[in-house]
């Protein structure tokens, strides 16, 4: 019976789906559909598949516990979770995966996905999945072409060659970037062409074989990287120096454009890759108008476009086509045929030194969460909920003093050689260059309102002494 790993890569930004979508809270991580995240959807695409084992992540060291928390609440355990110190694109990050698993199983077949796909016909899918298994334990380099049901302009093309047998399965011809409209109509008429949706099917060692060939530099500037790496738990980091050797290149450019032995199963169901706020709306349940919404939404004379509400009352009146996002911090309002132009909004906030790009005013940590309630020129006010049980590090800061207040649950406080027990109404100060930690020992969350003051307010104003997380550092 072949056993297939689903490799799933969550190193996407998301940057198009922003205001929701932020580096520290990304895409993959995101419940757009339902209740489930897209990553969480993703995990367990395959589980009606016989054979299919404990899936391995690889994803940015920032978001490991968010994908572990994400992966405990599907009752799924990690064969591993790889983590990468920075992004360096698909080839290292499925490089890494491929030689994990072929320490233990040199011929496991991957199945590898990216972690912000919808594929709402699951089974679909996983019939082609087993459908290409035969293939890729032939040693083929499988890809799963979308059969296209329209000339989309936004996906990379398939276009596929001589039939594989009588299988319905076929060699690769080759790969084409984003066409126009007419080109694209042209490769839909002929039947040849099929999207790239950026799936694939295929043995450990065969990747690694062939990266080895086509990508020696990446091949050994990964091996050293696991060489190097430390097990922490489910998570596995990588040596940071040797993996940040790697160029930045993808699955396809660096080996299934030059491999001789890339195949491709044809994939019939609906399909995308949530690129930006349009495609949001095209797959999702719209209304008599033509309207996706949710949250608290008041529509009036308005069609074919998709209004989002995180935090409070949002209304429309006269509008056609647009996309309306609002979040505690930021609200997008943009014509819907110009979503892709979003990533636009997010470098100018990167290059004003912003930081709504990167966070939500509620940012999570492993221990539980903050939100930024006010600020001012030398103050901010936060609320801290802490998980029964956890702790954040034992810290201390340069430039900033610290009031607590416990608003619900108990809280245990160390204040230099001071260890002492907090209860609801009661307070606490912190002063600046004091060692300091906050426990939650009951067995309900705890909430803390927490007063900054002092002349510098920044997150990085943190020294670490120990921190049961193993989180690097900071300072």
């Amino acid at each position: 019976m072949m056993k297939y790993y689903p490799v799933i890569l969550s190193g996407g930004a998301g940057s198009r789906l922003w205001p929701v979508s932020r580096e520290y809270y990304p895409k993959p991580l995101l419940a757009m559909f339902g209740e489930r995240t897209l990553l969480q959807d993703t995990a367990t695409r395959l589980d009606s598949v016989e054979g299919v084992g404990d899936p391995v992540f690889v994803c940015n060291e920032e978001h490991r516990f968010l994908v572990a928390e994400q992966v405990l609440e599907l009752d799924k355990r990690p064969e591993m979770i790889l983590l990468e110190p920075e992004g360096r694109n698909t080839a290292p990050a499925l490089t890494l995966a491929a030689l994990h698993l072929a320490d233990k199983e040199p011929d496991a077949l991957m199945a590898v996905m990216p972690a912000d796909h919808v594929i709402p016909d699951r089974y679909a899918f996983a019939e082609a999945v087993q459908h290409g298994g035969a293939l890729a334990q032939d040693g083929y380099l499988v890809t799963f072409g979308v059969v296209a049901s329209l000339p989309e302009t936004g996906y990379g093309y398939i276009h596929r060659g001589d039939a594989i047998g009588d299988s319905g399965n076929f060699r690769v011809d080759g790969f084409v970037e984003k066409p126009d409209l007419d080109t694209a109509k042209r490769y839909v008429d002929s039947g040849e062409y099929y999207w790239n949706a950026g799936i694939f099917l295929l043995r450990a060692d065969r990747w690694l074989e062939e990266i080895g060939k086509f990508q020696p530099g990446i091949l050994a500037a990964c091996r050293q990287a696991m060489a190097e790496a430390t097990t922490d738990s489910n998570f596995l980091r990588v040596g940071r120096d040797a993996f940040l050797a790697n160029p930045s290149d993808s699955i396809d450019y660096a080996v299934m454009e030059k491999t001789d032995r890339a195949a491709v199963v044809p994939l019939q169901t609906a399909w995308s890759d949530v690129g930006c706020w349009s495609s949001i709306w095209e797959v999702s349940e719209r209304d008599e108008s033509g309207n996706v919404s949710r949250g608290d939404i008041l529509i009036h004379d308005t069609k074919n476009s998709l209004v989002f509400a995180e935090s409070r009352c949002v209304a429309t009146v006269g509008l056609e086509n647009v996309i309306v996002v609002e979040t505690a911090d930021a609200v997008l309002v943009t014509d819907k045929r110009r979503c892709q132009e979003v990533k636009e909004i997010v470098s100018q906030l990167k290059e004003s030194d912003r930081e709504e790009h990167q966070f939500h005013r509620r940012v999570f940590r492993p221990w539980g969460d903050y939100e930024g309630i006010d600020h001012g020129p030398r103050y901010q006010v936060k609320r801290l909920t802490v998980k029964p049980g956890a702790k954040l590090s034992l810290q201390m800061h340069h430039h900033r003093a610290e009031h607590w207040v416990v608003v619900a649950g108990t809280a245990r406080v160390t204040r230099g050689e001071d260890v002492f027990i907090l209860s609801e109404n009661e307070s606490t100060y912190i002063p600046l260059g004091v060692k300091h930690r906050l426990e939650n020992p009951g067995s309900i969350p705890l909430e803390i309102i927490e007063v900054q003051s002092g002349s510098y307010l920044g997150e990085d104003d943190i020294v670490r002494f120990e921190d049961v997380y193993n989180r690097v550092p900071a300072s």
